[in-house]
């Protein structure tokens, strides 16, 4: 499973900040949530992704989901104060984050956008996302991250009555 590596730029942003975290790291290619909740042997509830979105005013934001879940993007431009909100195309991810897909983390970006994460993050102790690199990932107490960047919870992913 787990082992120590190099650090990352979101280890090093989280050492400078004194933010107590935990690190993983796996082998192969898991850029699927719920294949690294499996792989950390967490409930994938505890797993965040980090979804990069632009608004119709041409601002950017980040959102964080659980991994199983789907962002629902009117709930989404709705807690930023959007008409709309899309998510960025594949290939504009590098150049506006400094990250590539499957490794993308809400910390340590290139400029820290606005960012909001599911209110489910708030009733865990830890959560895990992104270390900043395809196979890395961090475990921090959410109340750090709600210090550490401009961030803030609210209802975000679809909902199984909208599903139907």
């Amino acid at each position: 499973m787990a082992k120590k590596q190099q650090k990352t730029n979101v280890m090093r942003v989280l050492d400078a900040a004194k933010v107590r975290y935990n690190e993983y790291t796996f082998e192969g290619e898991y850029t699927n949530g719920v294949d690294i909740a499996a792989q950390l042997g967490q409930p994938v509830e505890r797993v965040f992704k980090t979804l990069v979105t632009v608004g119709r005013s041409g601002k950017n934001y980040v959102f964080m989901v659980p991994a199983a879940e789907e962002l629902d993007l009117k709930k989404a431009a709705k807690a930023v104060g959007e008409k709309s909100v899309a998510m960025i195309k594949a290939k504009e991810l590098m150049p506006l984050t400094g990250y590539i897909h499957g490794g993308c983390s809400p910390i340590g970006m290139k400029k820290q956008f606005e960012t909001v994460i599911h209110e489910t993050a708030e009733l865990y102790d830890t959560i895990f996302y992104s270390g900043g690199r395809v196979g890395f990932q961090v475990e921090t107490a959410p109340a750090d991250l709600f210090g550490l960047i401009p961030i803030k919870a609210a209802d975000i992913i679809v909902s199984g009555e909208e599903n139907v």
